[in-house]
């Protein structure tokens, strides 16, 4: 359930800064088309800092009447304020999701019993599946292995999503983790070697624009044809790369944009438009995918 491919969607906005209903549905459609295995919704990528909780649950509930049963959803509810977290969590818990992804606690930067805490009393008011993310580029946490290894014993949390990009801590967690507890790469550069070493997949940014060769490279992964999986990652390189020239997710917008996938790059503010000084490198790595 929580393997392969799973993209980390934008949310599309009009020129307005609404949310594009036309937009995410011709998305959703774009995902079921191209083999992603799952669509997390409302993430760092959809923009959750800047979505209100009405939209915020809004987007989450439209991606599950847009996708109608064909792709799993997953629901971004993570705050760094435990009882928020959990208000999320409760209000989609009978939508349609298959599990939630909850991010560290951002900012005011707990102590690890202090995130353990956190997230065991997420997984006790809820009975959805649960999916840790460790971010500490953007939160200042850091969910050490440790305390990885101690939030898999409880029986709703059943994943995590490492975006560290540290794959000496692959190895490390599942050895403290067993092998039922999914880990997912959170980063697009090093996810191919990060399921080498034990992976089950990422939760991609690249695959908003290139979802069928994120979803091969992690079906040739999972068959050991390593090889066969590292010849259609390199030509991802440069979009693993270009598409965090500028804090995510502008350029994944822009690139998205400018395959037609949506009608415009609007991003709410304090994230701004890619600058153009960016725009040429973003557009030669959509060209080295074979995508332009």
């Amino acid at each position: 359930m929580f393997t392969g491919s799973l993209v980390a969607l934008i949310t599309p906005m009009d020129l307005k800064g609404n949310v594009d209903q036309v937009s995410l549905k011709k998305l959703v459609e774009y995902h079921i088309a191209n083999g992603t295995s799952a669509i997390v919704s409302v993430g760092t990528t959809g923009e959750s800092a800047t979505l209100d909780h009405n939209e915020h649950i809004d987007v989450i509930k439209r991606t599950i009447d847009y996708a109608d049963g064909r792709i799993n959803i997953i629901a971004g509810t993570g705050s760094n304020a435990t009882k928020e977290a959990i208000e999320l969590t409760n209000k989609v818990e009978n939508i349609g999701v298959i599990g939630c992804l909850t991010v560290a606690p951002y900012y005011n930067k707990p102590t690890q019993e202090g995130m353990y805490q956190h997230f065991k009393a997420i997984a006790e008011n809820t009975e959805l599946p649960q999916i840790l993310y460790n971010v500490p580029g953007r939160t200042s946490s850091d969910i050490k292995p440790e305390t990885v290894a101690r939030l898999s014993k409880i029986k709703n949390i059943v994943a995590l999503k490492d975006a560290t990009g540290d794959l000496s801590r692959v190895y490390k967690t599942r050895r403290l983790v067993g092998n039922e507890f999914k880990l997912l790469s959170g980063d697009d550069a090093t996810f191919l070697d990060f399921m080498i070493l034990g992976g089950d997949g990422v939760i991609s940014v690249t695959a908003n624009v290139a979802a069928k060769q994120v979803a091969t490279v992690c079906k040739l992964a999972a068959n050991n044809q390593i090889q066969e999986a590292r010849a259609v990652n390199d030509s991802l390189l440069a979009l693993h790369n270009n598409l965090f020239i500028e804090p995510n997710p502008t350029p994944v917008k822009w690139a998205c944009t400018r395959l037609g996938l949506i009608d415009n790059g609007t991003i709410r503010l304090p994230m701004i438009s890619l600058s153009e000084s960016s725009i040429p490198a973003v557009e030669q790595a959509l060209k080295d995918a074979n995508l332009l």
